[in-house]
């Protein structure tokens, strides 16, 4: 497969950036987002990574699924790595992104390298009142009346509500953000709650034997900025705080973003064990 490649398996949409050889960097978005929100980031990973990255089900340009709870997701990415036969793979996730890359490290470790969580929130407690055009879009009454009829432009107010730096969307992204119903988005948000109500993000991670790399905008409007510091309780975990940045790093500080997420895949991959002669 050559770069810039494109396929459809096990339900997701799936973007190959870079060459083939490369070691693997998994991209996993958030809620009600798609790959394409890397964009702006691809460029300075694919020079260094093959680069893979998904919808997930219900998103972007990949199909409905029967759950939507986060294990099952991850289960879909595990089946799409061992298909391309990858094992010990960066993965960062965005989000929501990051319960389905940590999902995917607490069912399949020998899959995961490294993981790289950007602006995934540590628990319940730390969900911020939202901005008020996501209340609008995403609770009865008017919810489910307008989230059909969104314009382009309401989109991208809704986007750049959880921003803090101006954002470019391209229409593709913003496409790709149209796509997904507003049953599905539902349901992904109480999915996704459910996860980190059951056991939080840093109670989890500490229980596996996996480089963390936490990456947190220090204005990010959706999630309690200081709730980053929740994450200093994972052995040796690395967090960034990024000044000025709200819950879009990739977008609103692209080039920040890629320099963190390449050094850390640099020097945080965990190395394959290799059993005794």
């Amino acid at each position: 497969m050559s770069e810039n490649d494109i396929e459809h398996s096990h339900g997701m949409h799936v973007v190959h950036d870079g060459p083939r050889q490369a070691p693997p960097l998994l991209l996993i978005h958030g809620s009600g987002a798609s790959g394409g929100f890397w964009g702006p980031v691809v460029p300075a990973l694919a020079g260094r990574h093959h680069v893979i990255r998904v919808d997930l089900p219900g998103c972007g340009q990949s199909p409905p699924a029967p759950s939507y709870d986060v294990p099952a997701q991850a289960g879909q990415v595990a089946a799409l790595l061992d298909d391309h036969g990858l094992r010990h793979v960066a993965v960062a996730g965005h989000s929501s992104g990051g319960y389905v890359a940590t999902a995917l490290a607490e069912q399949r470790p020998d899959l995961v390298g490294s993981l790289s969580l950007i602006s995934s929130g540590p628990s319940p407690d730390a969900l911020l009142r939202q901005p008020f055009i996501l209340r609008v879009l995403l609770a009865p009454p008017l919810g489910p009346l307008m989230w059909p009829r969104r314009s382009d432009a309401m989109i991208r107010k809704g986007i750049s509500a959880t921003a803090v730096r101006p954002v470019d969307l391209p229409d593709d992204v913003v496409a790709d953000v149209r796509g997904i119903t507003y049953r599905v988005m539902r349901t992904v948000l109480r999915r996704n709650t459910a996860y980190i109500a059951e056991r939080s993000m840093p109670e989890r991670l500490a229980a596996l034997q996996v480089p963390v790399q936490v990456i947190f905008g220090a204005a990010d409007p959706r999630w309690e900025p200081s709730s980053a510091h929740q994450y200093d309780a994972v052995p040796d975990a690395r967090v960034e705080l990024l000044p000025g940045v709200g819950h879009l790093p990739m977008l609103e500080a692209p080039a920040t973003v890629g320099e963190l997420l390449l050094s850390f895949t640099a020097t945080g991959r965990r190395r394959p064990v290799i059993p005794d002669a």
